[in-house]
């Protein structure tokens, strides 16, 4: 079905896979966002893709592409020349050379509980009762602010459009108590209440919301222009609190528990594979699976810790098959095959907000790994 596409610019595509996958939240190594192009370039088609290869640029330029979007990004470090010498600078070279953008959405889009790379996985796999496998600490503010009694609602309303007061399924979560302020106004200010040089009391509330770290600025911005006073008593509290929204795998339970048999075909269907690489088990039955798109074996130890009868994930080393001692089913399914729905994933995700703007799926076969 033909439809009329639309032209958009770099910043509102960003903005739109931010929104999901904010960059704050990707690993220390990692390089996610804009890596070529400017966020004022105007785009009119995109190509979606796991990988950004020479290859996949010159397949960019076949299909009139402005933007190529992948999950891993084609530059994780400096690069002091651009001679071409390997296909990193290869591929830079002709992206900049064709005005194509180049974005990568990586390790901020494995880290988020909703719309990402596991949760992807899990809706391929038809598991229930998703969580993060290992939440991350140090993510979560708390935002406490004094505000007059009867501006309350309409203070606490604009933090929570910008994005305040979320846990876990609900959101506006807040909690207020009163109190009595005072003050005294020099001859400069200009006070809500009161006069220069003269003391002050009102009554108050403390309004106190949970602030994820990426957002607070958007959040203070938006609470001080709403905010009566000319001075706005305010503090912000970092939490060790774990974020559960927030980090490295995903943990969840199949409808029915199924035979070690029917699960191994189970994985070959729905992930598409002629075959993956899995540890001698005593499981007979297999109801909790753990997954990591990528290279997850990291958390070998949470998911047997967890009590998973199954992790899912890739580039296992030899001697980490053993860590399982026969128990938990360790399945290393390799790291293109584990995250190839980023591709779909990405689609969704720009459609739901940009329903008329083109993109199209990668047909070039990145995948580095083949099985004779």
């Amino acid at each position: 079905m033909k439809f009329d596409s639309m032209k958009i610019s770099v910043r509102k595509i960003t903005q739109v896979l931010e929104t999901v996958a904010p960059p704050s939240l990707q690993e220390s190594y990692d390089n996610s966002g804009l890596i070529v192009g400017s966020k004022d370039d105007i785009v009119e088609k995109a190509l979606l893709s796991l990988d950004c290869t020479p290859a996949i640029v010159e397949e960019a330029i076949r299909e009139g592409c402005d933007m190529i979007i992948a999950h891993h990004p084609i530059v994780f470090k400096g690069l002091k020349r651009f001679n071409g010498k390997n296909y990193v600078e290869k591929a830079v070279m002709l992206a900049i050379k064709h005005d194509i953008a180049l974005y990568a959405c990586h390790t901020n889009l494995d880290n988020v509980l909703h719309n990402g790379v596991n949760a992807k996985i899990a809706e391929k796999l038809g598991l229930i009762n998703t969580r993060i496998m290992s939440p991350k600490g140090g993510l979560l503010l708390k935002l406490g602010v004094h505000v007059p009694e009867d501006h309350l609602s309409m203070i606490e309303a604009v933090m929570f459009e910008h994005g305040a007061g979320n846990i876990g399924n609900y959101s506006e979560c807040g909690f207020s108590w009163g109190g009595r302020g005072s003050f005294t106004p020099n001859n400069v200010a200009k006070p809500f209440i009161g006069s220069a040089n003269e003391s002050t009391e009102g009554l108050e509330k403390r309004i106190e919301v949970l602030v994820p770290e990426y957002c607070l600025s958007s959040v203070l911005v938006a609470m001080k222009e709403a905010h009566p006073y000319e001075e706005v008593a305010y503090d912000v509290v970092q939490l060790k609190n774990n974020w559960q929204e927030v980090g490295s795998g995903m943990i969840g339970e199949l409808p029915s528990s199924l035979s070690m048999s029917d699960f191994i075909e189970t994985v070959k269907t729905k992930m598409e594979l002629v075959h993956f690489k899995g540890t001698k088990s005593n499981r007979t039955e297999i109801k909790k699976v753990g997954i990591c798109g990528g290279a997850g074996s990291f958390l070998i130890p949470q998911a047997m810790a967890s009590g998973c009868d199954a992790y899912i994930t890739s580039d296992v080393k030899y001697h980490e098959f053993f860590d399982t001692e026969g128990g938990m089913f360790l399945c290393d399914i390799g790291h293109y095959e584990s995250e190839k729905y980023t591709i779909p994933l990405f689609r969704e995700i720009l459609s739901e907000k940009i329903p008329n703007f083109a993109t199209i799926f990668a047909q070039t076969d990145t995948n580095p790994v083949q099985y004779h």
